[in-house]
Formats: structure tokens, sequence, C-alpha cells
């Protein structure tokens, strides 16, 4: 191994999606020096740049706006803010503005106004602008590089990352005077197309300072795919018809409110489905909007708009769910001095309440925190200023300086911890005792992870991802099982209602011990779990 790649920087973004990319992009903009790592290549890697997504966005009118904002409070369960929601589509209706001057990004223009039509972007163009444009911007982007662990002062305050340098083989230390996680969210490797990098490596750095989580209790999205495809377009299959595997149409299934329907369907036997509810017009947008989803039917000579085609569910953790580190201010700092949150990373419960799902709320929550966040941290950062390296622990912890083992690698990590968190009767279709149970098998899993699992050098990314993964999966039973009802996406079939004496937040954190509390809104009096 070659020497410690060493340097320094006003502010350290980690992740190259799009919240990372603006906020390197805003932190650039307030004046500060940024350094972008990211685990992939900045613009191809997570969920965002394969795809096409819909965007949150709505015309400055007060009355489109209450109608936007009432659109997803039932779902959500009222746990939405209306300060955050009105502050996204304030910085969504700007940030896509400039976008489309400072950025280039080729919108479709209407041909019935002449104006551009900005409700959607084309993932891989909308990142690859992104990129080039932080990259004019004077960001430094390290690709391949993932972090893997925070470093803090003897303040405690975050100050800086330590990684790894995938092609160079390297180690390097980055100082900073602070660190936007951006690292997007945990979907378990299970497979969902631009997950692969999704692996929750953020919020397991974040727990290791103390930083608390939020709503973790609501990742348990599991997006609808054909057969064998990574591809998880749910809001196509709400023009779909869901079949028996004897042909007989399957009752009250759908994408918005009848997936429980076909998760519990699939634990008996296929279900297949059809788009033959979009007209000629609808058809033509989706194939516009997302030419990949429709590439895979037409290699296999599948019309899905005629022909019946096998489906299953894809679990996609936080990515789609709302949980994440709790933000503790409108900068989107968390409440450890130093440390930034955007994207899927944080919390979207401020927005979002219970329910969110692809696009949309996302996209625009990725572009706004990450806004706040990259100015935040910027302001933060260079009234601090960034300090030197040699002053600074690693505050990392599993999976980073245990010796080798052999017999335990990463893998068999990653495979005990899918099998308690992706079935669908342990994770969606959610009782106390199933979640009880499987949450006993990954306390049982972390204990072994804290004590044996080690690496070397080259392996310590795949570490680090079979702890998060680990963590994060506690992190969410535990919330689940303090929440005793059925609110957005958390159903419970042992507590089926909605508790209005619930209005509350769950936050979460600890890594050998976790705890739970609700917001300080209701009491934030410690809950046994």
């Amino acid at each position: 191994m070659t020497d410690v790649l060493e340097l320094s920087t006003d502010v350290l973004v980690i992740g190259g999606g799009p919240a990372g990319a603006w906020a390197a992009l805003r932190a650039a903009k307030a004046g500060a020096d940024v350094v972008l790592v990211d685990k992939g290549y900045c613009g191809t890697s997570g969920a965002t740049a394969p795809s096409g997504t819909g965007v949150w966005y709505v015309e400055p009118d007060t009355t489109a706006r209450e109608r936007a904002k009432a659109g997803r409070e039932a779902l959500g369960g009222y746990l939405a803010d209306h300060h955050w929601m009105d502050r996204v589509l304030e910085q969504t209706y700007s940030n896509m503005d400039l976008l489309a001057v400072e950025g280039r990004y080729p919108f479709p223009i209407d041909p019935s106004t002449g104006k551009q039509i900005r409700t959607g972007l084309q993932g891989p163009e909308y990142m690859r602008r992104m990129r080039t444009w932080i990259r004019r911007a004077g960001v430094r982007i390290l690709d391949h590089s993932p972090a893997l662990e925070l470093l803090v002062d003897c303040e405690g305050r975050v100050r800086g990352v330590a990684g790894y340098q995938r092609h160079e083989h390297q180690d390097y230390r980055v100082s900073a005077g602070a660190v936007v996680v951006a690292s997007g969210g945990c979907a378990f490797l299970s497979g969902a197309l631009g997950t692969n990098v999704d692996t929750g490596d953020g919020a397991l750095m974040a727990a290791e300072v103390g930083a608390e989580f939020s709503g973790m209790e609501f990742s348990n999205a599991y997006g609808i795919a054909a057969a064998g495809s990574t591809i998880t377009k749910t809001a196509y299959y709400a023009y779909a018809t869901f079949f028996h595997a004897d042909g007989r149409v399957l009752e009250g299934a759908g994408s918005a409110k009848g997936r429980s329907v076909i998760a519990s369907t699939l634990r008996n036997e296929p279900v297949f489905a059809q788009i033959d509810r979009a007209d000629a017009e609808v058809q033509r947008r989706m194939r516009l909007g997302q030419p990949n989803f429709f590439l895979q039917f037409d290699r296999r000579g599948i019309d899905p708009f005629t022909d019946k085609f096998e489906v299953g569910m894809l679990a996609e953790g936080t990515v789609r769910g709302t949980g994440g580190i709790n933000v503790v201010d409108d900068d989107c700092a968390s409440s450890v001095p130093g440390l930034f949150a955007a994207g899927d990373a944080a919390t979207r419960e401020r927005i979002c309440g219970g329910f969110t799902g692809g696009g949309s709320h996302n996209a625009a929550w990725a572009m706004s925190s990450g806004s706040w966040a990259g100015i935040g941290a910027a302001r933060y950062a260079l009234s601090v200023g960034r300090g030197a390296t040699s002053g600074l622990r690693g505050a990392g912890t599993v999976g980073l300086r245990n010796p080798v083992r052999t017999g335990f690698a990463a893998d068999d990590v990653v495979k005990a911890a899918q099998a308690q968190l992706i079935p669908f009767d342990k994770n969606y279709l959610r009782s106390g005792d199933r979640v009880s149970a499987a949450l006993g098998e990954l306390e049982s899993l972390w204990g072994a992870v804290r004590s044996d699992l080690g690496a070397d050098p080259a392996g310590r990314m795949a570490a680090r991802q079979a702890a998060a993964i680990t963590a994060v999966g506690r992190w969410m039973y535990h919330s689940t099982l303090a929440r005793t009802e059925t609110r957005g996406m958390s159903k419970r079939d042992d507590y089926p209602e909605l508790d209005v004496t619930q209005h509350h937040h769950v936050l979460t954190g600890g890594l050998d011990s976790v705890w739970t509390r609700t917001s300080e809104s209701v009491g934030s009096a410690l809950v046994a779990s």
C-alpha cells in the first residue's frame, strides 16, 4: 500500500448522488473549498442516475401548493410539517430554474404553452450535468473512494473523513471544517436498480459519533418489479391489473394501496401483472419517461400493455422509506456539531411523514436538503476553520480494526441480515411477535459482527456495508416496536388502527445498545427496547 493521501478542505461531502452534488455546489457557491468522495463514480452511481424521476415541482401558486401538500398528508399519517413542505416546494422551484439556466439541463418544451416542462428529470442526463457543474464550480471529486469513518476532534466535533481509494489501493484522510452525509439510504443489497451503493454506511458513521435517527419504522418500502428484474418503477403499476397464477384477477392488489395484497399472495403463489389501463398517450409518455423499464420487456418479446408477466417485490428500505439521520435545524444539521445530512441519508418525515415513494418528494428533498446542508456546512466550516489532520481521531468501530478471521466474512453477515430484513412476513406484513423474533436474530448477529468481523484493507468497504445493514435493521425494528399502531407505511397486524395519541416521531440511536424515544413535542422519556 502506498502512503496515505492527506487532504484538507472546508466542506467534505460524502456521496455523489443528487443530494451530494447539490450540497457540494451550494457549499462552493457559498465560498467554501469542497471535496466530494463517492463510493462509485459521481454522476453514475446511486438510485437516481439510471432512472427517470418525477420531481415535486409546483409553480408558486398558493392554491396549487396547498393542494400539493394535502395530497400526501393522509398517506404519511399526518406527520409532515408544513414549514418544511413550504421550504422544499420553494427551494425545488428555485433549484430547477437554476438547473435549467446555469446547469443547462434540456427540459422538454410543452408545445401548447412553449414553456419548459420541469416536473421530471432523466437521471443519466441530470447526474451527468451535475458532475460537470460541480467540477466547474471547483469541487474536487474522489471517485471510487468510499468513506470508511468520520474523523472527530478532541471536543467531539466532526472534522473530516478517512477512507480508501479502491483503484489506487490507497488510504486517504481529509480534514474538514464540516461534513455533509449524503451517502443515500439503505436497501439491504436487495438488487433494486442503482441501490448497490445504498448500504447505510453514512448512517453507521453518524451513529458512531452519536447522531440520532428519526422515522426508522418507516423504512420498509418495497417496489414492484417484473420477476428477475431490478427496475422498481412502481408508479407505472398504477395502470396495471394483477392476477393469480391461474389467471383470476387478484382483487385489492395495486401499487398504491394494494401492495400488501401482492405481498401476501407472493408467499403462496406467483403473481402476474398487465399494464392494461394505460391509454395510447399514457403509454407514449411512459416509454419516454423510463426507457429502461421497457427494455427488459422488449428483449424478452413481451408487450407489458397486452401480455401478462410475472412480478415480485424488491426491498428498498430507507431509499424509498422516510427514515434517516435526524436534522435539528433549517440547515439540516444533525445533533452532532460539524455533521450535516441530506437526501436519503436524512429523515424525510418533515415533508412526507410516514410514507413516500420513488422520485417526486424524494427528488425534491434531495436537491433541497442538499442545498441547505451545503450552505449550512459552508457557513459552519468557515466559522470554525479546517483544523489539522494530525489532531483528529477516527470514530469508526465495527469492521475496521478487528483482525481478519477465517469462517466469518462480510458476505455471510449480509446474508444473515437479509434473512431478517427482506422477507415480506417479517418487514412488510408486520406483527410484534415476528418483528421481535427478527430483531432478536439481528441482535445476536450484531454481537458477532462487533467481536469477529474484520477485514484486510481492500475488504473494509464490504465489512462496513455488512455492519451498516445490520445496524439499520436494528434501528428499524426497535422503532417499529415502539410505534404500537398502524401509521404510514408501518402497518402492524397486531395494531391495525391509527392511534391519535401516537402523533409523534420516534427517535432512535446507539450501536451496542439501541435506544428509542418519542419526539420532544410529546415527551422525551426513553422507551424501553
